[in-house]
């Protein structure tokens, strides 16, 4: 995911707030999720629960945990009892990932919620689709949907029940996919009255309009990008700062080198082999080395006593 830089008036439904904002408005998010998911995924999505920026913490702090855009919840035949499906449901503006391994990390991590401490009948587990929606093509093929699942190698037509799916949409890709889905990704990517030119995304473009104009979001907005510029100006002088001390750090070396070599040249010639040793130690062996220095009286003896 990615956050945007747009004023409030201009943002689309492929941005990481309005999105989430839209998914969790108590009067339109179930219905706009289910909307978007029967059109992307080509079938009726019944009865749903709708969760937005659902956190999942790892359980050692030496891991990272992750935060799903849109979490939705189907449950079969309205019976809010026999969850069915899960969808992740992600907006991702971000080129500079890998998303298969990034998503297989993120469809673990959701799996594991699904079974307790004891439970032994995995095939109560529901159904896994994880949803990328992207405005750049992750595959180069230029198809508006590309779609994964778990097949047999040397079996192509034995199916692998595991109940998990990967689908990647492309909203300007021009392959595949029907024309129905092709007008909803225009819509999520530029969601204007123009390009709502369906009654799916018609019926989208009201949900917009509606959150859009409630004051409330806007604010929960500005409080957002306040957030956002806090957090990269943080991101910014944390980097300046390790920048800084990496200098430091060098400097420092490349002073102590220096001044060992400085030393022994007194001596006579410094051989190649023994410059590049020094240069290669560690802060603590410079320490010592130059120590050592200080005190020998020949090159010779230097090099007797690091030994």
């Amino acid at each position: 995911m990615s956050y945007s830089n747009k004023p409030f008036e201009e943002l689309d439904v492929l941005d990481n707030f309005l999105m989430n904002a839209i998914a969790t408005d108590e009067n339109v998010g179930e219905a706009f999720c289910k909307k978007v998911l029967s059109v992307l995924l080509q079938r009726n999505v019944g009865k749903v629960k709708v969760v937005a920026q659902y956190t999942l913490p790892a359980q050692n702090p030496r891991y990272r945990g992750i935060r799903m855009d849109v979490k939705v919840e189907e449950f079969e035949d309205g019976d809010e009892t026999q969850l069915a499906n899960v969808y992740d449901l992600e907006p991702h503006l971000q080129n500079d990932l890998h998303l298969p391994r990034h998503n297989r990390f993120y469809q673990a991590k959701i799996d594991s919620r699904y079974m307790k401490r004891g439970d032994d009948d995995f095939s109560g587990m529901p159904n896994l689709f994880v949803i990328t929606i992207l405005n750049f093509d992750p595959f180069g093929y230029d198809y508006m949907m590309y779609s994964f699942e778990n097949r047999c190698a040397e079996v192509p037509e034995l199916k692998y029940e595991d109940g998990l799916k990967f689908f990647y949409f492309f909203t300007n890709g021009t392959k595949g996919g029907s024309e129905p889905i092709r007008i909803m990704l225009q819509y999520l990517q530029r969601s204007t009255a123009d390009n709502a030119r369906d009654e799916s995304t018609k019926e989208l473009h009201d949900y917009v309009c509606r959150v859009k104009t409630a004051p409330e979001v806007k604010e929960d907005y500005m409080r957002f990008e306040d957030f956002i510029a806090f957090e990269r100006a943080d991101a910014a002088r944390q980097a300046a700062t390790e920048a800084v001390q990496k200098t430091t750090l060098e400097v420092t070396h490349t002073t102590k080198v220096q001044a060992i070599l400085e030393l022994l040249e007194d001596y006579g010639e410094v051989p190649d082999t023994l410059e590049q040793m020094l240069t290669k130690a560690s802060p603590e062996a410079l320490k010592t080395y130059l120590k050592l220095a200080a005190k020998a009286d020949s090159i010779e003896a230097f090099m007797a006593s690091i030994e």
